[in-house]
Protein backbone atom coordinates (compact mmCIF):
# COMPACT_ATOMS: atom_id res chain seq x y z
CA UNK A 1 0.00 0.00 0.00
CA UNK A 2 2.79 2.25 0.74
CA UNK A 3 4.75 1.59 -2.54
CA UNK A 4 1.08 2.38 -4.40
CA UNK A 5 1.18 5.92 -2.48
CA UNK A 6 4.72 6.79 -3.51
CA UNK A 7 3.67 5.67 -6.97
CA UNK A 8 0.91 7.87 -6.65
CA UNK A 9 2.95 10.94 -5.20
CA UNK A 10 5.82 10.69 -7.88
CA UNK A 11 3.46 10.87 -10.69
CA UNK A 12 1.54 14.06 -9.02
CA UNK A 13 5.01 15.65 -8.49
CA UNK A 14 6.24 14.65 -12.16
CA UNK A 15 2.70 16.23 -13.90
CA UNK A 16 3.08 19.25 -11.75
CA UNK A 17 6.54 19.82 -13.20
CA UNK A 18 5.86 19.03 -16.66
CA UNK A 19 2.68 21.49 -16.41
CA UNK A 20 4.60 24.27 -15.32
CA UNK A 21 7.12 23.69 -17.80
CA UNK A 22 4.82 23.74 -20.71
CA UNK A 23 3.28 27.12 -19.55
CA UNK A 24 6.33 28.62 -18.70
CA UNK A 25 7.48 27.49 -22.52
CA UNK A 26 3.77 28.81 -24.00
CA UNK A 27 4.48 32.21 -22.14
CA UNK A 28 7.99 32.01 -23.30
CA UNK A 29 6.66 31.63 -27.04
CA UNK A 30 3.83 34.33 -26.31
CA UNK A 31 6.45 36.96 -25.69
CA UNK A 32 8.12 35.84 -28.18
CA UNK A 33 5.18 36.04 -31.01
CA UNK A 34 4.45 39.56 -29.17
CA UNK A 35 7.99 41.05 -29.65
CA UNK A 36 8.11 39.92 -33.20
CA UNK A 37 4.67 41.66 -33.88
CA UNK A 38 6.15 44.83 -31.91
CA UNK A 39 9.31 44.90 -34.28
CA UNK A 40 7.02 44.72 -36.95
CA UNK A 41 4.83 47.45 -36.45
CA UNK A 42 8.07 49.44 -35.15
CA UNK A 43 9.45 49.27 -38.77
CA UNK A 44 6.46 48.53 -41.10
CA UNK A 45 5.10 51.99 -41.65
CA UNK A 46 1.55 52.39 -40.62
CA UNK A 47 -1.58 53.60 -43.11
CA UNK A 48 -3.94 55.32 -42.20
CA UNK A 49 -7.24 57.46 -43.93
CA UNK A 50 -9.09 60.62 -43.22
CA UNK A 51 -12.41 61.55 -44.64
CA UNK A 52 -12.87 65.17 -45.72
CA UNK A 53 -16.34 66.70 -46.73
CA UNK A 54 -17.83 64.77 -49.75
CA UNK A 55 -17.41 66.71 -52.94
CA UNK A 56 -14.49 68.34 -51.83
CA UNK A 57 -12.18 65.96 -54.13
CA UNK A 58 -9.18 67.42 -52.42
CA UNK A 59 -6.47 67.93 -55.05
CA UNK A 60 -3.06 69.38 -51.93
CA UNK A 61 -1.70 68.98 -49.17
CA UNK A 62 0.37 70.93 -46.82
CA UNK A 63 1.29 69.43 -43.25
CA UNK A 64 2.27 72.14 -40.97
CA UNK A 65 6.01 71.05 -40.10
CA UNK A 66 5.90 71.65 -36.52
CA UNK A 67 2.89 69.54 -36.26
CA UNK A 68 -0.97 69.60 -35.81
CA UNK A 69 -2.88 70.56 -38.89
CA UNK A 70 -3.19 69.49 -42.43
CA UNK A 71 -4.07 71.65 -44.68
CA UNK A 72 -5.83 70.56 -48.04
CA UNK A 73 -7.41 72.50 -51.08
CA UNK A 74 -11.16 71.18 -51.81
CA UNK A 75 -10.62 72.29 -55.68
CA UNK A 76 -14.03 70.98 -56.22
CA UNK A 77 -16.16 73.06 -53.31
CA UNK A 78 -13.75 76.00 -53.83
CA UNK A 79 -12.25 76.43 -50.14
CA UNK A 80 -9.43 75.36 -48.17
CA UNK A 81 -9.63 73.11 -45.53
CA UNK A 82 -7.95 71.79 -42.98
CA UNK A 83 -7.79 68.26 -40.89
CA UNK A 84 -6.60 68.01 -37.10
CA UNK A 85 -5.42 64.60 -37.12
CA UNK A 86 -5.61 63.91 -33.13
CA UNK A 87 -9.79 64.49 -33.63
CA UNK A 88 -10.29 63.85 -37.36
CA UNK A 89 -12.36 67.00 -37.39
CA UNK A 90 -12.09 69.34 -40.61
CA UNK A 91 -13.25 72.51 -41.43
CA UNK A 92 -13.16 74.63 -44.49
CA UNK A 93 -13.01 78.34 -45.46
CA UNK A 94 -14.65 79.24 -48.61
CA UNK A 95 -12.07 81.51 -50.65
CA UNK A 96 -14.43 83.30 -53.17
CA UNK A 97 -17.19 82.96 -55.78
CA UNK A 98 -15.68 80.70 -59.01
CA UNK A 99 -12.97 79.16 -56.80
CA UNK A 100 -11.26 76.51 -57.62
CA UNK A 101 -7.87 76.17 -55.54
CA UNK A 102 -5.35 73.80 -57.13
CA UNK A 103 -1.92 73.94 -54.83
CA UNK A 104 -1.02 74.95 -51.06
CA UNK A 105 2.13 75.51 -49.49
CA UNK A 106 3.39 76.55 -46.04
CA UNK A 107 4.97 79.62 -46.63
CA UNK A 108 7.97 81.19 -44.39
CA UNK A 109 5.16 83.21 -42.70
CA UNK A 110 3.38 80.07 -41.85
CA UNK A 111 0.56 80.95 -43.45
CA UNK A 112 -0.83 78.09 -46.51
CA UNK A 113 -0.62 80.03 -49.88
CA UNK A 114 -3.12 79.05 -52.53
CA UNK A 115 -2.43 78.72 -56.42
CA UNK A 116 -6.22 79.20 -57.34
CA UNK A 117 -7.17 78.50 -61.01
CA UNK A 118 -10.58 79.33 -60.75
CA UNK A 119 -9.80 82.95 -59.27
CA UNK A 120 -7.07 83.14 -61.30
CA UNK A 121 -5.58 84.52 -58.19
CA UNK A 122 -2.63 83.58 -55.21
CA UNK A 123 -4.42 83.48 -52.07
CA UNK A 124 -3.28 83.27 -48.45
CA UNK A 125 -5.25 82.60 -45.47
CA UNK A 126 -4.01 83.53 -41.89
CA UNK A 127 -3.60 81.22 -40.09
CA UNK A 128 -5.27 82.65 -36.83
CA UNK A 129 -8.37 84.84 -37.96
CA UNK A 130 -8.52 83.03 -41.26
CA UNK A 131 -8.70 86.10 -43.37
CA UNK A 132 -8.37 85.68 -47.03
CA UNK A 133 -6.22 87.83 -48.47
CA UNK A 134 -6.55 87.53 -52.62
CA UNK A 135 -3.34 88.64 -54.96
CA UNK A 136 -5.23 88.99 -58.66
CA UNK A 137 -2.85 88.16 -61.80
CA UNK A 138 -2.51 91.16 -64.45
CA UNK A 139 -5.70 91.50 -66.05
CA UNK A 140 -3.72 90.98 -69.47
CA UNK A 141 -2.22 87.58 -68.49
CA UNK A 142 -5.38 85.35 -69.60
CA UNK A 143 -6.50 82.45 -68.00
CA UNK A 144 -3.43 80.96 -66.20
CA UNK A 145 -4.86 77.31 -65.11
CA UNK A 146 -2.48 77.83 -62.21
CA UNK A 147 -1.32 75.53 -60.87
CA UNK A 148 1.41 74.75 -58.08
CA UNK A 149 3.90 77.44 -56.06
CA UNK A 150 7.25 77.88 -54.29
CA UNK A 151 9.09 79.94 -52.24
CA UNK A 152 12.49 80.52 -52.89
CA UNK A 153 14.83 82.44 -50.60
CA UNK A 154 14.14 85.64 -50.90
CA UNK A 155 10.65 85.19 -49.98
CA UNK A 156 9.39 85.47 -53.52
CA UNK A 157 6.60 83.17 -54.47
CA UNK A 158 6.87 81.18 -57.75
CA UNK A 159 4.36 79.59 -59.59
CA UNK A 160 3.19 77.67 -62.56
CA UNK A 161 -0.10 78.11 -64.51
CA UNK A 162 -0.82 75.10 -66.95
CA UNK A 163 -2.10 77.57 -70.06
CA UNK A 164 1.53 77.78 -70.97
CA UNK A 165 3.33 80.41 -67.84
CA UNK A 166 5.11 80.85 -64.53
CA UNK A 167 5.24 83.74 -62.53
CA UNK A 168 6.28 85.58 -59.51
CA UNK A 169 4.64 87.27 -56.01
CA UNK A 170 6.27 89.64 -53.91
CA UNK A 171 4.20 89.33 -50.91
CA UNK A 172 5.79 92.83 -49.57
CA UNK A 173 4.26 94.67 -52.10
CA UNK A 174 1.50 92.41 -53.66
CA UNK A 175 3.24 92.63 -57.56
CA UNK A 176 2.70 89.99 -59.79
CA UNK A 177 4.82 89.26 -63.36
CA UNK A 178 3.79 86.56 -65.04
CA UNK A 179 5.87 85.06 -68.36
CA UNK A 180 5.31 82.64 -71.34
CA UNK A 181 6.96 79.17 -70.50
CA UNK A 182 9.14 77.94 -73.57
CA UNK A 183 6.75 75.49 -75.89
CA UNK A 184 3.77 76.52 -74.51
CA UNK A 185 1.29 75.15 -71.99
CA UNK A 186 2.40 72.76 -69.68
CA UNK A 187 4.08 74.01 -66.58
CA UNK A 188 3.06 72.08 -63.61
CA UNK A 189 5.26 71.07 -60.33
CA UNK A 190 7.41 73.23 -58.92
CA UNK A 191 10.52 73.19 -56.31
CA UNK A 192 13.34 75.12 -54.74
CA UNK A 193 16.26 73.54 -53.93
CA UNK A 194 18.30 74.31 -51.10
CA UNK A 195 20.42 76.52 -52.06
CA UNK A 196 17.59 78.47 -53.58
CA UNK A 197 17.25 77.62 -57.48
CA UNK A 198 13.56 77.13 -58.41
CA UNK A 199 13.01 74.88 -60.85
CA UNK A 200 9.30 73.57 -62.55
CA UNK A 201 8.36 70.30 -64.87
CA UNK A 202 6.36 70.83 -68.16
CA UNK A 203 3.32 68.04 -68.18
CA UNK A 204 2.31 69.23 -71.77
CA UNK A 205 6.21 69.99 -72.77
CA UNK A 206 8.00 67.29 -71.44
CA UNK A 207 11.04 69.20 -70.03
CA UNK A 208 12.11 70.38 -67.04
CA UNK A 209 12.58 74.21 -66.54
CA UNK A 210 15.48 76.08 -64.73
CA UNK A 211 13.74 79.48 -63.55
CA UNK A 212 16.83 82.29 -63.08
CA UNK A 213 15.10 83.94 -60.26
CA UNK A 214 16.70 87.37 -60.93
CA UNK A 215 15.34 87.72 -64.33
CA UNK A 216 12.91 85.50 -64.46
CA UNK A 217 14.77 83.87 -67.57
CA UNK A 218 14.07 79.82 -68.05
CA UNK A 219 16.77 77.19 -69.18
CA UNK A 220 14.97 74.01 -70.80
CA UNK A 221 16.80 70.67 -69.91
CA UNK A 222 15.35 67.40 -71.54
CA UNK A 223 14.89 64.14 -69.99
CA UNK A 224 16.27 61.17 -71.94
CA UNK A 225 12.83 59.98 -72.31
CA UNK A 226 11.15 61.89 -75.35
CA UNK A 227 7.57 63.01 -74.28
CA UNK A 228 7.49 61.75 -71.03
CA UNK A 229 5.06 63.80 -69.39
CA UNK A 230 7.43 65.64 -66.35
CA UNK A 231 4.31 66.11 -63.88
CA UNK A 232 5.70 66.91 -60.49
CA UNK A 233 9.09 67.62 -59.18
CA UNK A 234 11.05 67.89 -55.64
CA UNK A 235 14.57 68.81 -54.75
CA UNK A 236 16.30 66.36 -52.34
CA UNK A 237 18.71 68.06 -49.65
CA UNK A 238 22.20 67.76 -51.75
CA UNK A 239 20.04 69.60 -54.80
CA UNK A 240 19.18 67.17 -56.66
CA UNK A 241 15.91 66.67 -58.74
CA UNK A 242 13.58 64.35 -58.96
CA UNK A 243 10.67 64.31 -61.34
CA UNK A 244 7.24 62.20 -61.79
CA UNK A 245 7.15 60.96 -65.44
CA UNK A 246 3.41 60.52 -66.13
CA UNK A 247 3.64 59.46 -69.32
CA UNK A 248 6.71 57.11 -69.47
CA UNK A 249 5.93 55.43 -66.16
CA UNK A 250 9.11 56.39 -64.70
CA UNK A 251 10.98 58.36 -61.85
CA UNK A 252 13.78 60.46 -63.17
CA UNK A 253 16.76 62.19 -61.39
CA UNK A 254 18.96 65.17 -62.81
CA UNK A 255 21.45 66.20 -60.73
CA UNK A 256 22.38 70.09 -61.62
CA UNK A 257 26.24 69.73 -60.39
CA UNK A 258 26.84 66.71 -62.94
CA UNK A 259 24.36 67.84 -65.56
CA UNK A 260 23.43 64.02 -65.37
CA UNK A 261 20.50 62.24 -65.67
CA UNK A 262 19.11 58.52 -64.70
CA UNK A 263 15.71 57.33 -64.82
CA UNK A 264 13.82 54.07 -62.96
CA UNK A 265 10.55 52.58 -64.29
CA UNK A 266 7.74 52.15 -61.61
CA UNK A 267 7.03 48.46 -60.87
CA UNK A 268 4.10 46.70 -62.24
CA UNK A 269 2.24 46.47 -65.92
CA UNK A 270 0.84 49.94 -65.83
CA UNK A 271 2.49 52.40 -63.54
CA UNK A 272 1.73 56.19 -63.60
CA UNK A 273 3.40 58.02 -61.36
CA UNK A 274 1.91 61.28 -60.46
CA UNK A 275 3.13 63.06 -56.96
CA UNK A 276 6.50 63.15 -56.00
CA UNK A 277 7.79 63.84 -52.82
CA UNK A 278 11.29 63.56 -51.25
CA UNK A 279 11.16 63.23 -46.89
CA UNK A 280 14.14 64.38 -44.92
CA UNK A 281 15.66 61.48 -45.21
CA UNK A 282 16.03 61.87 -48.63
CA UNK A 283 13.78 58.89 -49.65
CA UNK A 284 11.30 59.84 -52.43
CA UNK A 285 7.81 58.91 -52.45
CA UNK A 286 5.29 58.89 -55.60
CA UNK A 287 1.59 58.15 -56.08
CA UNK A 288 0.94 55.84 -58.25
CA UNK A 289 -2.49 55.95 -60.02
CA UNK A 290 -1.75 52.28 -61.84
CA UNK A 291 -0.98 50.57 -58.83
CA UNK A 292 -3.58 52.78 -56.79
CA UNK A 293 -0.44 52.86 -53.97
CA UNK A 294 2.41 54.95 -52.89
CA UNK A 295 5.29 53.79 -53.74
CA UNK A 296 8.70 54.54 -52.05
CA UNK A 297 12.18 54.58 -53.94
CA UNK A 298 15.22 54.34 -51.75
CA UNK A 299 18.02 55.85 -53.99
CA UNK A 300 21.12 54.17 -52.43
CA UNK A 301 19.40 50.55 -53.04
CA UNK A 302 17.89 51.88 -56.45
CA UNK A 303 14.65 49.74 -55.03
CA UNK A 304 10.83 50.42 -54.81
CA UNK A 305 8.59 49.50 -52.23
CA UNK A 306 4.90 49.61 -52.40
CA UNK A 307 2.03 50.27 -50.32
CA UNK A 308 -1.27 49.50 -51.72
CA UNK A 309 -4.21 52.16 -50.63
CA UNK A 310 -6.99 50.29 -49.58
CA UNK A 311 -9.91 51.59 -51.98
CA UNK A 312 -10.09 51.65 -55.69
CA UNK A 313 -9.21 55.21 -57.64
CA UNK A 314 -8.18 56.98 -54.97
CA UNK A 315 -6.22 59.26 -57.18
CA UNK A 316 -3.47 60.54 -55.11
CA UNK A 317 -2.27 64.19 -56.95
CA UNK A 318 -0.03 65.46 -54.40
CA UNK A 319 2.58 64.62 -51.83
CA UNK A 320 4.08 66.36 -48.86
CA UNK A 321 5.49 65.08 -45.23
CA UNK A 322 6.70 66.20 -42.46
CA UNK A 323 9.38 64.37 -40.13
CA UNK A 324 7.41 60.54 -40.10
CA UNK A 325 4.96 61.50 -41.76
CA UNK A 326 3.76 60.90 -45.34
CA UNK A 327 0.72 62.77 -46.41
CA UNK A 328 -1.50 62.28 -49.55
CA UNK A 329 -4.94 63.89 -51.12
CA UNK A 330 -7.23 60.58 -52.10
CA UNK A 331 -8.93 62.96 -54.79
CA UNK A 332 -11.28 60.10 -55.93
CA UNK A 333 -12.63 59.26 -52.81
CA UNK A 334 -12.42 62.26 -50.72
CA UNK A 335 -10.08 61.54 -47.92
CA UNK A 336 -6.83 62.51 -46.85
CA UNK A 337 -4.19 59.78 -45.88
CA UNK A 338 -0.85 59.40 -43.47
CA UNK A 339 1.70 56.79 -44.09
CA UNK A 340 3.75 57.03 -40.40
CA UNK A 341 7.08 56.15 -40.93
CA UNK A 342 7.92 56.40 -37.74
Amino acid sequence: MLGISLLILSLIIAYSVLTATNIEEQQQQQLSYAQINQNQNLSKPLLKEFPVPSGSHPHDVAPVPTGGIVWYTAQALGKLGWLDPNTGSTHEIILGQASAPHGVIIGPDGAPWVTDGGLNSIVRVDPLNKKVHVFPLPQNSGNANLNTGTFDHNGILWFTGQSGVYGRLDPSTGNIQVFNAPGGPGPYGITTTPNGDVYYASLAGSYVGHINVTTGAVTVLNPPTQDQGARRIWSDSHGRLWISEWNAGKLALYDPATNKWQEWRLPGSNPMPYAVYVDNHDMVWLSDFGANALVKFDPIKERFEVFPLSTPNANVRQISGRSGEIWGAESGIDRLVVLRTG
